[in-house]
């Protein structure tokens, strides 16, 4: 059964990503009103999220079709009116029999969940085990949670085409950017100054931590929720795999400022990637030495 819902589900998936690619749809890597269901994911972790929530809700379905079910028939074959009439008081007392003390039911009830609990872990083990292991990253970026702004910070780069020196130790703050302040597109609370950039493709590693107070950085298109804590490292491995802006937003209560503290991470070919990062470490030369293009 859990094979056939699957089935149904890749072909609906299969289905829309073919319509969103010739109708040139824009995929949801943001939050959106009344939102239901995940945001669009583009890295494979998020994908195995999906994949294992519609899992679930397959077995859900059927327990809960299975227990209503179930309560009905006691409501309606054991309510008391039906005590009372005599036509049926021999077809009740047939049903009942044998239902207070039955030992292949008792064993039934007891090892039906528990099967189903396995069904269920083995996949839920495979995802943990893919969510928590590290591969040897290109790039590492330091994350850390501030009252109430995001600070990053490029080091580890390697394999970038030589592009080392223009990438490690580039550091810089990302606020909110203020709703007077916004551009025609942007999204309210969820924009910032300052994007984190990051290549596609590429194992990217995140390591996060915090100043202050517990933080939480967390990209729903990304797969990624780590907790930020004062004194500690926590780490993940990012592996994008289509080019976006994607929006998350810290998830653990910081002060008063919580809901103002927006992520904001641009997806980039690697190409573009280098681009944007020579140029932003030319002009970081070019602030702290304004003859540095005479020195070129």
């Amino acid at each position: 059964m859990l094979n056939f819902f699957n089935i149904i589900l890749n072909s609906i998936s299969f289905f829309f990503n073919n319509l969103a690619s010739s109708s040139n749809i824009i995929l949801a890597d943001a939050s959106e009103p009344w939102q239901l269901g995940f945001q669009d994911p583009a890295t494979s972790v998020m994908s195995e999220i999906i994949n294992f929530h519609y899992d679930l809700m397959a077995f859900i379905i059927v327990i809960c079709v299975f227990v209503c079910w179930v309560l009905y028939s006691c409501i309606a074959l054991f309510k008391e009116d039906l005590n009372k009439t005599n036509t049926r008081q021999e077809e009740f007392r047939a049903y009942s029999q044998g239902i207070s003390h039955h030992t292949n039911l008792e064993i039934a009830w007891t090892l039906a969940p528990a099967v189903i609990l396995l069904f269920i872990a083995v996949p839920s083990f495979a995802l943990l085990y893919n969510m928590e292991s590290l591969t040897e990253p290109s790039l590492t970026v330091k994350v850390t949670g501030n009252q109430w702004y995001w600070q990053y910070e490029y080091n580890g780069s390697k394999d970038l085409d030589g592009a080392d020196y223009a990438i490690d130790g580039q550091k810089f703050d990302s606020y909110m950017t203020p709703s007077d302040d916004l551009e025609e597109g942007q999204l309210r609370l969820l924009e910032v100054d300052n994007r984190l950039q990051l290549p596609i493709n590429t194992h990217v590693q995140m390591v996060i931590t915090s100043s202050d107070v517990l933080h939480c950085w967390a990209v729903p298109s990304l797969g990624v929720k780590v907790d930020a804590c004062p004194g500690r490292l926590n780490q993940t491995t990012v592996f994008i795999q289509r080019p976006g802006t994607f929006y998350g937003q810290c998830s653990e209560i910081c002060g008063q400022n919580h809901g103002f503290m927006p992520i904001v991470v641009e997806g980039l070919s690697m190409k573009d990637f280098l681009a944007e990062r020579h140029m932003s470490f030319l002009l970081a030369k070019l602030d702290d030495d304004p003859d540095f293009v005479d020195s070129l």
